[in-house]
This record gives structure tokens, C-alpha cells and sequence, in this order.
């Protein structure tokens, strides 16, 4: 997909014409990996006004020759130093670099071997350009979503009633890898009765009790971008009138967290949005964290959606809504989707997760 990375680059060449910085080296795989399509582990670019050279050693040559056709190869196990050396050689008296990336020890040896460059911090401008999605990136995350939904029908026909944490949680993953998914996105969490009130639980050899919540967060990897999904469940038997309370009050606070995506929307105001109504439930204290956050080829990325956040979402935005109440010692309920921020003429949020949110009784 040459024209693709090359009309990313094409942005942040705009984005450095603005700062008059001729040149950026990018370091942080994520990005090269955006810029380019390479996704070995040892890999920098140089992106100047003319052209791009990818550095790789050896292991990778026939790989980047594939994966990014259109970048002049540069074979060098210190790949940062070589590019920044080439730079140099080449005329360009600024470049731009990823300071929150490269370390005071890369710092210096790229300094070393570029005399006469002025490194200039180059901020987080190609995660920034990451927020918003071409449609070719969130075909990727729907269908990472649609292989999340299909492996976690399959696992809730089977019988889940007195089985472990640790064993629901690989099954669901080698469900996922049946259908399709390259890998999980994160490490699955399946959390049980009492368990369920970490947010982050590991699971462990518990197993499943009647009357327990059961609360599953995960998602699958496909071709580098990332699916995430929370759904609370009770097992073994009708639920409690707590718990029946607990998860409507999640569910609507969920419901105005994802009414309230929408293009030019605060990101403070969107978590606000959901928090208000736990809140106004007296539940604020056991809402722990932020409602939300931007998901691609990492599965935490920017834009986040927090109380404390600046900025605001644009169309093409994928983010995550995932409100949750934790009552420690009883259980806890999130519900979580990924949505694609759109536009009220295309119907509003698009839903990429699309198993039900009700309240199951498995």
C-alpha cells in the first residue's frame, strides 16, 4: 500500500513545513511502521522533502523490500545514527527527532555523527496525525472487532458455570485465533464474583460461582490493529437486585458517553457525559478511571477521553467507551465498545462492537 504511506507522509511533511524544519527522523516503531508499512523491529526513517530511506539490518532486508517498496533501503544495525549521519551528508541543517522516544544515550550518538545538524524535538506530531483514521485503518479495526464478537459467541454457548478464570480467558483467545485474529491485543481479563471489582484483574485459577458477575475485557489483533471489548455477565442463576441495579446504572452511563461522540466534542466534556450519571447515582468514588481512549495500531493511543484531557474528537476517530463501577469485596460491571467517531449526515458514532449489552444470565 505505497500510496497510502506516502500520503501519510505527505501530512507530515506539511506539519514540518509549517515548524521550517526540512527533515524528520523517526525512531518509534509505531510510527515507522505508520509511515512506511515496515514492521520489523529494528527499523528508522528519515523523511526529508524529497524522498524516504528506511533503515534495517540485515535480518530484514527482503522484508522492508516488500513491506515498504517505495523507501530507499539503508542496511545498518544502528539504523538512527546512519540516517542522521546521511542527513548530514545530504545538506539538511535541521532535523526533526522523536524526543519522547529516543534516549539521552541515542541523543548523543546521533549528535556525534551528525555535525553541523540542529536536532529540533519533533513533539508527537505523527501520533497526532494517528488520531484520525483512513477508511483503510478502521476496515482493520472492524474487522479485529468482528473476529472479537464471533469468538466471544462461540465461548458463551459453552457451559462456563464452575470453570477458571485462567481457562475462560485461553479459550476465548484461541477462539479468536481461529477466526482470523494475528494475536490478542492486550492480555485478556476475565475477572469473577469479587474479582470483577479490579478493573484490571489477571485471571487466576478462581472458578466460576453461581450468582457471580462475570466480567470479560479483550479484543483480537489483525494485520497490527487492535479490538477492545468489556462485557459483564452473571452466572449460574437470576441476578441479585444489586447487580441488576449496578450494571443498568453502567449501561446508561455508557449509553450518554457514546451519545455524546461526536465531531468538535470536548474530550473532558465526553467523559463527563458518562461520569455525570454515576455521579448523580452516588457512585463517583467507585468510577476509577478515565471513560475512554483512542485505539489503532496501539491499543491505548490518543485521543484519551478523561477528566483532565485537552483537545477535542474529530470524524474518524476509533475510541473506546468504557464507563465501570467497582465495589470492592461484591463485583464490578464495565461495558465497553469501540466506536468510529462520525458525522450526524453518516448516522453518528459507528458501533464496531455489536454484542449485546444486556444483562446475561450464562
Amino acid at each position: 500500500m505505497p500510496d497510502i504511506h506516502a500520503a501519510r507522509r505527505d501530512r507530515l511533511r506539511q506539519l514540518l513545513a509549517e515548524k521550517d524544519v526540512p527533515a524528520a527522523l523517526i525512531t518509534r516503531s509505531v510510527n515507522v511502521r505508520y509511515l512506511s508499512g515496515f514492521t520489523g523491529s529494528n527499523g528508522a526513517l528519515l523523511v526529508t522533502p524529497e524522498r524516504v530511506l528506511l533503515a534495517t539490518d540485515g535480518r530484514y532486508t527482503i522484508q522492508a523490500g516488500k513491506e515498504a517498496p517505495d523507501a530507499e533501503l539503508v542496511v545498518e544495525r544502528a539504523g538512527a545514527a546512519a540516517l542522521a549521519k546521511r542527513a548530514a551528508k545530504d545538506g539538511y541543517g535541521r532535523v526533526a527527532f522523536e524526543e519522547h522516544d529516543v534516549t539521552v544515550e541515542l541523543h548523543g550518538a546521533l549528535t556525534d555523527v551528525a555535525e553541523g545538524v540542529e536536532l529540533v524535538p519533533l513533539g508527537r506530531a505523527v501520533e497526532r496525525l494517528r488520531q484520525i483514521k483512513d477508511e483503510h485503518e478502521i476496515a482493520l479495526i472492524r474487522e479485529a472487532c468482528a473476529i472479537s464478537d464471533q469468538a466471544l459467541a462461540e465461548l458463551l454457548d459453552s457451559i462456563l458455570f464452575g470453570r477458571t478464570e485462567r481457562h475462560i480467558a485461553q479459550e476465548l483467545e484461541r477462539r479468536m485465533l481461529d477466526h482470523g485474529a494475528d494475536g490478542v491485543a492486550f492480555e485478556t481479563i476475565v475477572a469473577s464474583g469479587p474479582n470483577s471489582a479490579v478493573p484490571h484483574h489477571r485471571p487466576t485459577d478462581r472458578r466460576v460461582e453461581e450468582g457471580d458477575f462475570l466480567k470479560i475485557d479483550f479484543g483480537a489483533l489483525y494485520q497490527g490493529y487492535h479490538a477492545d471489548m468489556t462485557r459483564t455477565f452473571v452466572v449460574g442463576g437470576e441476578p441479585a437486585d444489586w447487580q441488576i441495579e449496578l450494571h443498568e446504572l453502567v449501561f446508561a452511563a455508557q449509553k450518554a458517553g457514546r451519545e455524546a461522540l461526536r465531531p468538535g466534542a470536548d474530550l473532558a466534556e465526553v467523559d463527563r457525559a458518562a461520569r455525570r450519571v454515576i455521579e448523580e447515582a452516588g457512585y463517583g468514588e467507585y468510577f476509577p478511571h478515565g471513560l475512554g481512549h483512542g485505539v489503532g495500531l496501539e491499543i491505548h493511543e490518543d485521543p484519551y477521553l478523561r477528566q483532565t484531557s485537552n483537545g477535542k474528537l474529530a470524524a474518524g476517530m476509533p475510541v473506546t467507551v468504557e464507563p465501570g463501577v467497582y465495589l470492592p469485596g461484591r463485583g464490578g460491571v464495565r461495558i465497553e465498545d469501540t466506536l468510529v467517531v462520525r458525522d450526524a449526515a453518516e448516522g453518528g458514532p459507528e458501533l464496531l462492537t455489536i454484542t449485546t449489552k444486556e444483562l446475561l444470565v450464562l
